[in-house]
């Protein structure tokens, strides 16, 4: 039977406090629409580029972004000829895949259930990391050679997974623990935590694991409520410094009794820094709760007046000039329609009056 063996810390127990005041933030911060769209739309991108950065992807950012939002869905060499991207074909499809992945876990219901945590997905998911990277009949199937995990610096072998046959043992037996009702008592970031380090100790597949292991953890957040409106992005944060992840990850290899406390302590860290990053942007962006009491319902602003109110969140006070600025293919009566909208909608309040006039958010 799988158990998992750590200890609740105090650093655990703090991590898990900043991380549940930010979630409660990020819910009932004034957001408008247009702003969650975008919010997803660039958490999306960083989570794709960085995911696959990791396992040494070579696009750009800006490259991932454009492959991310074309309607391609398995064609590396379309994605070459829309966007005249040069790049191996390999990178490109790589973030073809992971980005089929993050949607599909975005269209799964937030059900906990043993049907959608289930062998059944995790090949899913192995199968969409995968698809035109590997042999066919290792897209989700399980591996049946043994492998090995080279160090981030590739100076040596660091990690000799699990003998092949015993993979599937293994897998069953993490799923039947994922899905007691004993385990549903644990904090979700601690189930995620250990489904990624869990899937990654047994590596079940020939390539794809890194991948698929943090797909299930995401998908394990997800379906208990905790995306965060699907604003935030851990790959991120595993990506700012790759060996310190490894590191974290071996940790539990590295102690007879597989204590995986270190590993639990760095993963919560990293998403009470990423959450509480975008709880700071949300409240920025949607200036306080006082907005939400003002007006008592959500407003709908456009593209441009997200622009101008970012500005503004900036600067603290504008101009028409300065929104022209910013707006350089915009009318200046689109804009001052724009203004007016805003101040009508009591987002913005309007101070002097012809060439003196400014705009500041309302108080």
């Amino acid at each position: 039977m799988y158990e998992p063996n750590y200890t609740i810390t105090n650093n655990l127990l703090t991590y898990l406090n900043r991380i549940e005041a930010a979630k409660a933030l990020i819910e009932n911060a004034p957001l408008v629409p247009a702003w969650e769209a975008k919010f997803r739309d660039e958490a999306l991108i960083r989570t794709v580029h960085f995911g696959t950065k990791i396992e040494g992807n070579e696009l750009t950012e800006q490259q991932a972004q454009q492959v991310v939002r074309l309607e391609v869905t398995v064609d590396a060499m379309e994605v070459e000829r829309e966007t005249g991207i040069m790049a191996r074909e390999r990178d490109i499809q790589e973030v073809i895949n992971y980005r089929n992945v993050i949607k599909w876990i975005d269209q799964q219901d937030r059900v906990v259930s043993s049907d959608l945590l289930s062998e059944k997905t995790l090949k899913t998911l192995h199968r969409l990391t995968t698809q035109n990277l590997v042999d066919e009949g290792y897209v989700g199937e399980y591996r049946d050679k043994q492998v090995i995990v080279k160090s981030a610096a590739g100076d040596g072998v660091v990690f000799r997974p699990p003998v092949c046959v015993e993979v599937p043992f293994l897998i069953e037996e993490f799923f039947y623990w994922l899905n007691q009702p004993g385990t549903q008592s644990l904090p979700p970031i601690f189930r995620a935590a250990i489904t990624h380090y869990q899937l990654v100790h047994i590596h079940p597949f020939i390539e794809g694991n890194g991948r698929t292991s943090r797909a299930l953890a995401t998908l394990v957040m997800y379906t208990t409520g905790y995306d965060f409106k699907r604003f935030f992005s851990l790959e991120q944060y595993f990506d700012k410094d790759v060996k310190a992840y490894y590191d974290a990850l071996l940790s539990v290899q590295q102690n007879e009794k597989r204590d995986m406390t270190y590993w639990l302590e760095y993963f919560c860290y990293g998403l009470a820094i990423e959450i509480e990053r975008v709880k700071d942007q949300v409240l920025r962006l949607s200036k306080d709760l006082k907005l939400k009491k003002e007006l008592g319902k959500q407003v709908a602003l456009s593209e441009r007046q997200i622009i101008i109110l970012e500005l503004l969140q900036n600067q603290g006070q504008i101009t028409s000039q300065d929104a022209q600025k910013i707006l350089p293919n915009v009318s200046v009566d689109t804009i001052l329609r724009d203004m007016k909208d805003l101040i009508e909608k009591k987002v913005i309040e309007k101070q002097g009056v012809t060439k003196g006039v400014t705009y500041s958010l309302k108080e």
